[in-house]
């Protein structure tokens, strides 16, 4: 785990980015800003109130911003179809989480992290309705890295879309693939379900079969295998009773979860009762990089988000 984030960190002070922070009223948003420009692996921009002063900071004031004229503009532009208005526009940028937002589509900043203090919702949605996703229809999902010692697995999602059908499952899968390999792992891929190749039949577990099925037509190269049980994407004596066959031997490292209750309460057992670290959410799908916070996060998660906001936006 260490040696794995002092190679992020290492990547992200090699070419740190202006990163947008909304909350610095926070205490330990300050702390982590701190760590931030003692690393050098982020140039700061806090929007809004910050609580203490830090070297290295650029603060942009809500009431004084020189260029909300041109920001209210532009996301009556964005929004004409939904009934934007200069007036409504102004009010929204009064927000921190929406002038911080514009600020990274305007290409004053190059990612935002926010998440500490308000729901994931309050980050999302001005991300979906400004930077929006690569693709029409593709859906934005949260993906935790999981670390114990050496060994690192990915869990998505678990933070952003409820039900997933197969078609978003299959996005799911080949976007937390690609995170993957941005942070240097070969990705080994298990759809999980509560059966193993054909162990339960139900339209649940059809739906991980379908979505399996789209995500190798689409990327055929790409180490998947699903449907299966998390036992049998995790240990290989496991795998070797309920699914000899697979590609997937016990040594999954992207674990792609049929639903948002999965997911989420997944990840928060292996981090709180496992001891894992839980990095994220890293939110997947945007055009630009934009990343959740728990709120239950430490100044160090901060830090390590924002490492994290940097190489992506690389």
């Amino acid at each position: 785990m260490k040696e794995f984030m002092n190679n992020i960190f290492k990547k992200a002070s090699s070419d740190p980015k202006r990163i947008v922070f909304c909350e610095g009223e926070d205490p330990r948003v300050v702390k982590a800003l701190k760590k931030i420009t003692d690393k050098k692996i982020a140039k700061p921009i806090v929007v809004g109130k910050i609580s203490e002063q830090i070297d290295g900071v650029q603060l942009v004031d809500l009431d004084n911003f020189n260029k909300i004229k041109e920001y209210a503009e532009k996301l009556v532009e964005i929004r004409k179809h939904k009934d934007m208005t200069l007036e409504k526009a102004n009010k929204l940028l009064q927000d921190p989480c929406y002038l911080g937002t514009m600020m990274v589509y305007m290409q004053d900043a190059d990612g935002l992290v926010a998440g500490c203090t308000h729901s994931t919702a309050k980050t999302v949605i001005p991300a979906l309705q400004i930077i929006k996703t690569h693709d029409k229809f593709h859906k934005v999902s949260g993906l935790f890295l999981m670390m114990y010692d050496s060994r690192i697995l990915l869990f998505a999602d678990c933070a952003i879309t409820i039900n997933p059908d197969a078609k978003d499952l299959a996005d799911i899968a080949i976007d937390s693939a690609n995170t993957a390999e941005k942070f240097g792992i070969e990705p080994k891929v298990a759809m999980l379900s509560f059966s193993t190749k054909g162990s339960a039949k139900h339209p649940m577990v059809d739906k991980i079969r379908e979505a399996t099925k789209i995500v190798k037509s689409k990327k055929p190269e790409l180490i998947i295998d699903g449907e299966m049980q998390v036992d049998a994407a995790i240990v290989p004596k496991v795998a070797n009773i309920k699914c000899p066959d697979c590609v997937i031997q016990g040594d999954a490292n992207v674990l792609v979860f049929p639903d948002l209750n999965s997911g989420n309460m997944a990840y928060k057992l292996v981090e709180r009762l496992g001891k894992f670290k839980a990095v994220g959410p890293i939110l997947q799908g945007l055009k630009k990089p934009v990343n959740d916070l728990s709120r239950g996060c430490s100044a160090q998660d901060i830090v390590d988000v924002t490492a994290i906001t940097v190489v992506e936006a690389q």
